[in-house]
């Protein structure tokens, strides 16, 4: 019956039967022939021996990517990339100008790279210019040592030029511990200039033991030259922390409450030793805002074997066999708060937050919360689709409870923290009148599933937040 009214539909007009028929195909042999050429091109993109070629292209969703020593010796080692990388090589583009006397700027697009490493990947353009070699510098690259990459991760900043915050800037190094009986929360401080080529700097310990917080200090003003170029080796009074390889040293000398240092001897003194783990770390990263509004964080150790001792109230408190974990916070923080979290057990560690900037630099709720998974061995996993709930004890307003659930395709998980102790500190001392800031210690049970794994463990961690204010 088809085959019949088709031929009569010809019988009756050839001529536009054919025109359309050949109209088909036309269209059915282009489109063949258009998937095969994407096809072809599609290998072809593939092959590392054309200039961009290859596997993996790894950038930064807000520009250059920071800590990329970080990224070459850490996370092409480790799963799920580890033995799947035969070559790779940073590079960076920029414009330059040549400029003659008399003649108009001439622009030239300008691309770097490690000779060796872009040789390796069958860089055309540089594979046959001998005279190109690895540099030290270059070796830095290629090979760089877990040592260096930590202490360029843990470096302090330069204040930026926007007069309207200056007075909000401040850089600290972040220290936590825990053993059976004793946990810990150590702060070196650096603030805004105090006089010219001079910054204010201060440290801050909580020791929470026996179900009793008690808060020790010092202060100091220190040189800004030095410690933007020793950093994150840093003295502040006779407080100290030094970095020897993968070893963070930290001597203290503090005193209770507001006693001025020069009036008696220290209430708290003694050495913590943290050892950092090579792949345990998050690399550093910025968060932007209008009116040159800046806040940075890195993680160098998330992680580690904690040793050394304190000694208080003629007691010495040993730290041996305990956990650790080192941050590194920076920014101009008026008005700035957050919620943040940490925890270890089941050969993996999560790491979890939120920042809130000012009203006037961004809209908070734009700003995505994040969770990062890291085993033994390096990255594991990592989300943006992150919920905070903070479940508040009806008398205190504090959290009793906080519940983190994180969705990242092949990372989803659920943090149940119950909160065991809690340390507040008014932030109008060091981050303007943003209210109460609480510095907890949880007992957490993390559920989920990692590349189709499931998670289920308990573990202590920390976590932080704010009530007041904001």
């Amino acid at each position: 019956m088809t085959f019949r009214m088709a031929f009569r539909s010809f019988a009756a007009q050839p001529v536009r039967s054919a025109v359309l028929a050949c109209g088909f195909g036309v269209g059915i042999a282009c489109m063949a022939g258009l998937l095969g050429v994407g096809e072809v091109i599609l290998e072809q993109s593939r092959s590392p021996h054309l200039r961009g070629g290859g596997d993996l292209v790894v950038y930064g969703a807000a520009g250059k990517v920071e800590s990329a020593r970080f990224i070459t010796s850490q996370l092409f080692s480790s799963p799920p990339l580890e033995g799947r990388v035969a070559a790779a090589s940073p590079s960076v583009d920029a414009s330059l100008y040549l400029v003659q006397p008399g003649k108009t700027a001439l622009p030239v697009h300008a691309r770097g790279g490690i000779p060796a490493l872009e040789r390796a990947l069958g860089d055309p353009e540089t594979s046959g210019a001998a005279a190109w070699r690895d540099t030290p510098a270059d070796r830095a690259w290629s090979s760089p040592d877990p040592g260096d990459v930590l202490r360029a991760m843990d470096r302090f900043h330069p204040i930026p030029d926007v007069p309207a915050r200056a007075d909000s800037w401040a850089e600290w190094l972040y220290f936590n511990g825990r053993t059976a009986d004793t946990h810990f929360y150590l702060s070196f401080f650096v603030g805004p200039p105090s006089s010219p080529g001079n910054r204010r700097a201060g440290v801050r310990l909580q020791l929470v033991r026996d179900g009793r917080t008690v808060s020790y200090v010092d202060h100091d003003d220190i040189p800004a030259e030095a410690l933007l170029a020793e950093a994150p080796n840093i003295r502040i009074g006779a407080n100290r922390v030094r970095l020897e390889e993968l070893r963070y040293r930290v001597d203290v000398a503090l005193y209770a409450g507001d006693r001025d240092r020069r009036a008696a001897s220290p209430d708290l003194v003694g050495e913590i030793v943290l050892d950092a783990v090579p792949g345990r770390s998050v690399p550093p990263f910025e968060v932007q805002g209008a009116g040159g509004w800046v806040s940075g964080y890195v993680v160098p150790v998330l992680a580690g074997a904690l040793d050394g001792s304190l000694h208080v109230e003629g007691d010495r408190i040993a730290l041996a066999g305990g956990v650790g974990y080192h941050d590194h916070n920076w920014g101009f923080w008026e008005g700035v708060t957050w919620q943040w979290g940490q925890v270890a057990g089941d050969e993996l560690s999560l790491l979890w937050g939120r920042i809130r900037p000012p009203a006037d630099a961004a809209d908070a709720d734009r700003i995505p919360g994040f969770l990062v998974a890291l085993g033994p061995d390096g990255p594991l996993g990592f989300a943006t689709d992150v919920a905070i709930e903070e479940i508040d004890h009806p008398s205190s307003g504090r959290p009793q409870r906080i519940v983190v659930e994180a969705d990242g395709g092949a990372l989803q998980v659920k943090l149940d923290l119950a909160v065991q102790d809690t340390t507040s500190t008014r932030s109008g001392e060091w981050l303007g009148d943003t209210g109460e800031f609480l510095q907890m210690q949880a007992d957490y049970h993390v559920t989920g599933f990692l590349d189709g794994r499931a998670i289920d463990f308990a573990a202590t961690g920390a976590a932080e937040t704010f009530r007041g204010l904001r």
